[in-house]
Formats: structure tokens, sequence, C-alpha cells
């Protein structure tokens, strides 16, 4: 397992495009804050969830610039054993967790499509912000993640979404999509963490070949979109092999562009040049999120228009 001293090499290659490197490097020693979204659909008041929360000894704060979303002390305080976790008026969540959705910008009456669904975190903030007057389409290609999305669209009163159970690749063609979520599969170098013996935490192994599964859920995504529809393609790694790579492989492969997006977390423009190989210009306009900076897990996000 990597050591505190070998933690910089592993993230040498990012040197350059993380910015205040040092700092970065510092802030994986600390644990990340505790974080939960309000779900609206079964709790209207806040008060009665904060309330709760606060006669079992949990402090909480609002997330400036985030509506729902609140910071928790104790940060290791247990909310999934909470009542108001059970009755679904909060959903633990980590604030960078909720910018894909944000860029998606759900509305009611829309179509739309979260490729890579389970366990449910984005699919329920979807149905939240279209005021559960949306059709969701949740989907997962494993089936024991399959059961993990439901109890969640149960447990948050979710009404507006049904659940397939496909490998993104080659989701069945239909009725175009307006939307499209594909929170992709990655290595998850954003939550990597330092543990008390200098360890990396969260650290996932394997030799899965991810830019190549990541490329074939983007292209199916984009194709099952209408024209003038929106896909989102989002990450947490830093990895520009699974980030702009990807999406630089599908604006070379079909007519699409990234559009610009505001955020309420500190971000920057997506690279538009990786060891020597030139992107497409356009990837400027996707986001990178990093923990130190944002004080949440790391993020990449990009927004997608279908041109034709």
């Amino acid at each position: 397992m990597l050591k505190l001293s070998e933690a910089p090499a592993y993230f040498e290659r990012y040197k350059d495009i993380i910015p205040d490197f040092e700092r970065f490097l510092e802030h994986l020693k600390e644990p990340l804050p505790l974080y939960f979204r309000l779900n609206e659909l079964k709790c209207p008041d806040p008060e009665i969830a904060l309330k709760g929360l606060a006669r079992q000894g949990v402090q909480t704060e609002p997330v400036p610039g985030l509506p729902q979303f609140y910071k928790v002390e104790p940060r290791d305080f247990p909310l999934g054993n909470t009542e108001e976790y059970y009755l679904g008026y909060i959903y633990p969540m980590t604030i960078s967790s909720a910018l894909p959705v944000i860029a998606l910008e759900p509305e009611p009456g829309e179509y739309i499509l979260d490729m890579c669904a389970a366990p449910g975190s984005k699919t329920t903030q979807i149905a939240q912000a279209a005021k559960d007057k949306a059709v969701i389409v949740a989907n997962d290609r494993r089936l024991d993640r399959l059961t993990a999305l439901v109890a969640n669209l149960k447990r948050l009163g979710v009404a507006s979404a049904m659940t397939t159970l496909y490998r993104g690749e080659v989701f069945p063609f239909g009725v175009p999509f307006d939307k499209v979520l594909v929170d992709a599969p990655c290595s998850g170098e954003g939550r990597y963490r330092q543990g008390y013996e200098g360890e990396l935490l969260y650290q996932k192994e394997g030799h899965t070949n991810l830019p190549a599964i990541q490329k074939g859920l983007l292209v199916r995504a984009f194709d099952l979109v209408k024209v003038g529809g929106v896909v989102v393609y989002s990450t947490c790694t830093f990895n520009p092999e699974e980030n702009e790579l990807v999406v630089d492989y599908l604006l070379r492969k079909r007519q699409a562009e990234i559009l610009p997006c505001e955020y309420p977390l500190p971000c920057h423009p997506g690279i538009t040049e990786w060891e020597g190989k030139i992107l497409h210009p356009g990837l400027a306009n996707a986001a990178r999120f990093y923990p130190h900076e944002t004080q949440s897990v790391g993020f990449f996000v990009a927004k997608i228009k279908r041109l034709m």
C-alpha cells in the first residue's frame, strides 16, 4: 500500500494541473467534512429534519450557494442510523457530487436518463430538482447495485423514476432523451485520503481499461440524446485520460460542443493539452474541482450539447 512518502510520487504527474500542489498533498491528511442533502420531496420544511438532528447532538450549517445542502458536526456522526435518514428526509452526500446535476439543470416534463445511476445520489437529486415531475430512467449494469438504487428511490419518495438493467454502452435506442447524465465509473482519485499510517485510503486496485469503458458510455449517451439535448459527463478522478481525453474522443467522433457552466464551488478550466497531446480547445469549458479548494471530493464535469 502506498505510504505518505510515496504519495507525492503517485500524484507527481498531476503537479502541473493541480493548483497549489503542496497544499493539495497536505490536505490529503485531513478527513473530509460530512454533508447531507435535505430531501424536499419528503421534508418540505427543513426545520423538521434540522431540529430532529439537533436533538441528537448534530450541528448543521447551510452550505453557501448550495440550497438543501448542510455541513455536519461531528463529522463522524452516523447519519445513516438516524430517524431522519430512514424517513427519507436526508441523503448523506458530498457537495461536489451535486455538481453534475447542477450542470444538467433538470426541469419538470423532461425525459432524462441517468446511465450509471446506482446507488441513486444523483437520480434522487435529479428528481428533487425537477420537483418529481420529470420522467427519469435510472439505469445500472449490476443487479446488486440496482437493488440499492430502488431502496433509495423508495426511501426518498421518488415517484418519477423507473429502473433498467443494461450495460450503458448498449443501452437500447428509443424515444430520444432530453438529457443524459453519465457519472462514469472511474479510478476515484478524488476520494483518496491519507490514513493514520501514511497509507492512501480508498485507493482502487485493478487493471480495468477505464478510458475505453468511459468512451463507450459517453458516445452511447450522446447517441441517445435528442439534437439540441445535453449530456453531462462526470468523474471523481484527476486523471486526464479518464476526463478530457474521453470527452476529446467524443468531440472528434460527433458534432458536439462543451457548454460553459457556472458552479457554486471553486473550479478550474479543463485542460487542453496533456503529455504532448493537443486536445480540443472547447475542453476549456469543462470544469475541474480539487478537494483542497472545495473541502469535498475531487471532480470533473463537462456539459455537452448535441449539435447534429
